[in-house]
């Protein structure tokens, strides 16, 4: 019920259709499991994925699909078709992939369904991770639904992780963004290395620290109520290369597209490069375009996916034979250029930022930024390369690995995350600026 009504408080139109889809494909995966014949269980799979695919077809890429059709029928002189834009119901694309988690799992034989229709609703509407993930599988938390316990430890390691996470997106990812829409948003004409350069890395650790700090505070709320949610981050901009970037960041998507997508198309265990190289380019072109119905995230995905193929051909090797400190910052700069292609979904625009960012221009006056992005912005890469070092290491694992502390860890934790809270609160309550990046998810 509280799922219910928080999803009702950001997106009241859509909450029925959730409700009701969702019910719905609880009776479908129902007769999928008590059916024996292999043909009706790929009927009931079909009409489950059907359904759930459809839906996000139609209120996520219906308004993409008809701009571009019109666009094409303008070029050759055609009526354009008419069209009432669609309204995006929010974190459709992270319930989605649950539910079809939940029906290919079942078919699979992996795990039996859920015997109560209340408990499947509690598992694609928790609202902890509803909106913005992680992508929680049917597998890995079917059993916590029904039979969970809540220890004081967890209340508290959960309390710990949210109350981080929540300083993640409010204290550092806010004003990030702040200056990241200051020059993205300004008139690129005007634009010099510098600013693009500031720009660019201001917008690479907002969307960090704000995935990673709504990740970290779906886990820290699931583990007050008992849930095990999976990571979904592990310091990606300490990679050495966009192969192991692409298990950093955003894990929970990765390996839904790994273990729904890639190996069932044959994954690496293909008979020629070329079909290897044409499923990662496959699963990477669907990534980019899962991530909004716009040509700049297909393009980024596109980049991500030519970036893996050349991992196999050669470019891997090269930065493996290096000092590692040179392949992450090579790796690092090539996410940021990524980045800006994410941001960016007007080519011109993309195009002019891009060239402005090599250009080095004779103009490379500073602008001025906003108050504490200079001091955040050091806050942003130290943490966001702290395990690259042992003593990192060692903080990571106190903060997020531990399951148990002692007394004087959990006064030492309390505190901190005491301070948090309320430092973020604070920021909260005084600014107007508080931006959510993932309504088109």
């Amino acid at each position: 019920m509280a799922s219910i009504a928080f999803y009702a408080w950001g997106s009241p139109k859509f909450v029925f259709v959730i409700l009701a889809s969702t019910i719905i494909d609880f009776f479908i995966v129902k007769g999928l499991h008590n059916s024996s014949e292999e043909s009706k269980r790929k009927g009931f799979l079909m009409t489950s994925l059907v359904m759930n695919l459809g839906l996000l077809a139609y209120f996520k890429y219906a308004n993409f699909f008809v701009e571009n059709v019109n666009a094409a029928l303008n070029s050759i002189g055609v009526e354009q078709v008419g069209w009432t834009s669609v309204a995006l119901p929010i974190g459709i694309s992270f319930y989605t992939f649950q539910t079809l988690t939940y029906s290919i799992d079942v078919y699979r034989r992996i795990h039996e369904p859920l015997k109560n229709v209340s408990d499947y609703l509690l598992y694609i509407m928790a609202f902890p991770q509803m909106i913005a993930g992680p992508i929680v599988r049917f597998t890995h938390i079917a059993d916590q639904i029904i039979n969970r316990k809540d220890t004081l430890d967890d209340k508290l390691v959960g309390f710990y992780r949210f109350s981080i996470g929540l300083a993640k997106k409010v204290l550092i990812a806010n004003v990030m963004a702040e200056q990241a829409d200051l020059i993205f948003d300004s008139n690129l004409n005007e634009l010099t290395t510098p600013m693009a350069w500031i720009g660019m890395l201001a917008y690479t650790f907002q969307i960090y620290f704000d995935f990673s700090g709504y990740s970290d505070m779906a886990i820290g709320l699931g583990r007050m109520m008992g849930f095990r949610f999976p990571e979904n981050f592990n310091s990606p901009y300490i990679s050495t290369s966009i192969t192991e970037f692409w298990r950093r960041w955003h894990m929970t998507l990765s390996g839904f597209m790994r273990d729904y997508l890639y190996i069932p198309l044959g994954g690496s265990r293909v008979s020629s490069n070329g079909r290897l190289y044409f499923n990662l380019a496959l699963v990477f072109l669907l990534s980019g375009l899962w991530h909004g119905a716009s040509w700049n995230f297909v393009i980024w995905g596109a980049f991500h996916g030519l970036f893996l193929i050349l991992d196999r051909l050669f470019l891997k090797n090269v930065l493996n034979a290096i000092p590692k400190v040179f392949a992450i910052l090579i790796t690092f700069i090539i996410t940021m250029f990524g980045w800006v292609i994410f941001r960016l979904e007007d080519f011109s625009k993309m195009k002019t930022y891009l060239y402005e960012l090599v250009a080095f221009d004779e103009n490379l006056l500073f602008i001025d930024v906003i108050p504490a992005f200079w001091l955040l912005l050091i806050v942003s890469i130290f943490f966001s390369f702290l395990i690259a070092f042992k003593f990192g290491k060692k903080l990571q694992t106190y903060f997020f690995e531990t399951d148990i502390y002692g007394n004087r860890s959990h006064v030492i934790l309390f505190l901190v995350s005491i301070v948090l809270l309320w430092l973020s609160v604070s920021s909260i309550t005084s600014s107007g600026f508080n931006p959510f990046i993932y309504f088109r998810f």
